[in-house]
């Protein structure tokens, strides 16, 4: 969508006009570490140049006012953040997500996802546990490079909830994360950096909700104080 003659064109690879060559600062004649100062919305720009994925298409209907998940399933999810500034409540929390660990693991239509991500010189690596009646189903380690901390933990969401919504006898899929805020954005309608994860868990979603409507999904936030 850059015009030919926009600077960030001078960046990247992949250039769609054959008649322009090769610029200095070029992704191509970059070091590693150059690219990493760069970060991810230049290379996100040269992998995607020109692409819709279906992942993400802002014209389509399920992107519509009416249409999100927040409008058509309002009742089937739910956020429960740890509210620092509260006395006691960091106690409280703790003993409402030790009782949430305890009740799940007595439940077989129950399953609890831990997902967590951290950033390290440059190396992102996202992680999530999946429990049922109290037994490690799942456990899968992601690294990643050039990322954002909101992108990797929301990837880890998406990870834990792609595998969660897919196990038979499901009906209640409770996260449990210390970013609260990269849960929220699964149901944020307005335009954000993190929509292409965003699409791919209503979409999963979507599936899980109608499948039956006693299904639901509960965001519980962990602070990192209590890990």
């Amino acid at each position: 969508m850059l015009s030919h003659n926009h600077i960030s064109q001078s960046l990247l690879e992949s250039q769609p006009f054959e008649d322009i060559k090769q610029y200095p600062i070029s992704l191509d004649s970059l070091t590693c570490c150059q690219r990493g100062i760069i970060k991810e919305s230049i290379i996100d720009i040269d992998n995607k140049f020109n692409k819709v994925f279906p992942s993400f298409d802002s014209l389509n209907v399920k992107f519509s006012p009416g249409s999100y998940p927040i409008d058509i399933f309002p009742s089937c999810f739910s956020f429960h953040s740890y509210i620092k500034q509260k006395e006691n409540n960091l106690e409280n929390h703790t003993n409402q997500l030790n009782d949430i660990a305890t009740s799940s693991s007595l439940n077989y239509s129950h399953t609890l996802v831990i997902s967590d991500a951290g950033i390290k010189n440059n190396i992102a690596m996202s992680i999530f546990h999946i429990h049922i009646y109290n037994r490690p189903i799942v456990k899968i380690v992601h690294h990643a490079t050039n990322v954002t901390t909101t992108k990797v933990e929301l990837f880890a969401i998406r990870c834990g909830i792609n595998q969660a919504v897919n196990l038979l006898g499901i009906l209640k899929i409770i996260i449990i994360t210390d970013s609260i805020y990269a849960a929220r954005s699964i149901f944020d309608s307005s335009i954000h950096l993190f929509q292409v994860h965003s699409a791919a868990i209503s979409k999963e979603l979507r599936k899980f909700f109608l499948t039956n409507n006693n299904n639901s999904i509960k965001f519980w936030e962990c602070p990192s104080c209590c890990n």
